[in-house]
């Protein structure tokens, strides 16, 4: 589904030249659970935004990013309209941010469906009403605005919203950030559920590896602008080969060790 090649992302600010993402290929399957895992400052928000084509002007880049075999990098913005929404889907970091705080959820919902699905007026509130409840909500929500919602149903809501369109590739950019232990599990729930029911490729961005290694089939360490690692949640955890990975192994091991005392 998703073959990157030899990607590089440069920026230049201030007189000065920074490789975000320096050099890395990866291969996503259909159907697949990927974990990105990495510190901040790793190029895992670079390459999310890469596979949007939402890198600011003026950003160099270098490789190839297929999707379904077509480039990215070197689409128009008038294809990537096209495949946005439709084909690859953001549920950003921090619910909030997918909102805006004067309309209420069914406006988001039905503002992606007017254009992007042609959907208006009566179908358009129906199948927002159907996405919330795929979500595990409420249909009532649709009828709130985003402040009057818990953080737990702003992030259900928030995946609502990237599936609006059916896309056939979900990047989940930190989805548990700021919600207790409890919500955390039950959005990775959700999450796990929704790629078997609706057949997704999901990415999970997250600086956790533990939470990652819960519910991804395969797990990708990225490390100063590059992969450092790759492997099944089992390979990782207990023979990592990279520093970096063993480091993060390590701190799991120790906060694991304690909350058991």
């Amino acid at each position: 589904m998703l073959d990157i090649r030899d990607l590089t992302v440069r920026y230049h600010s201030m007189g000065r030249t920074t490789d975000a993402v320096n050099g890395i290929s990866l291969r996503i399957d259909k159907g697949s659970f990927t974990g990105l895992v990495g510190e901040s400052g790793s190029g895992k928000s670079t390459l999310m935004t890469a596979l949007l084509g939402l890198l600011p002007p003026g950003t160099d880049v270098m490789g190839q990013i297929l999707y379904k075999g077509a480039d990215i990098i070197r689409m128009q913005e008038s294809e990537m309209r096209d495949l946005r929404w439709k084909e690859i889907s953001l549920v950003p970091q921090g619910a909030q941010n997918s909102f805006t705080p004067v309309m209420k959820i069914k406006r988001h919902i039905e503002e992606v469906l007017n254009v992007h699905s042609g959907k208006f007026g009566e179908d358009a509130e129906k199948e927002a009403a159907r996405l919330l409840e795929d979500v595990g909500l409420d249909a009532g929500i649709k009828e709130r605005y985003p402040h009057e919602l818990s953080g737990g149903q702003k992030q259900r809501a928030a995946i609502a919203l990237a599936l609006a369109c059916s896309p056939a590739l979900l990047l989940a950019d930190e989805p548990t950030t700021a919600l207790d232990v409890i919500i955390q599990a039950e959005i990775l729930e959700l999450l796990s559920g929704l790629r078997k029911s609706k057949n997704l490729s999901i990415i999970l961005v997250t600086h956790d590896l533990p939470l990652a290694a819960m519910v991804c089939d395969r797990l990708v360490v990225m490390k100063d602008g590059i992969i450092a690692e790759t492997g099944t949640p089992s390979e990782l955890v207990n023979d990592p080969r990279h520093p970096h990975t063993k480091d993060l192994v390590r701190e799991m091991f120790w906060q694991r060790d304690k909350k058991n005392g």
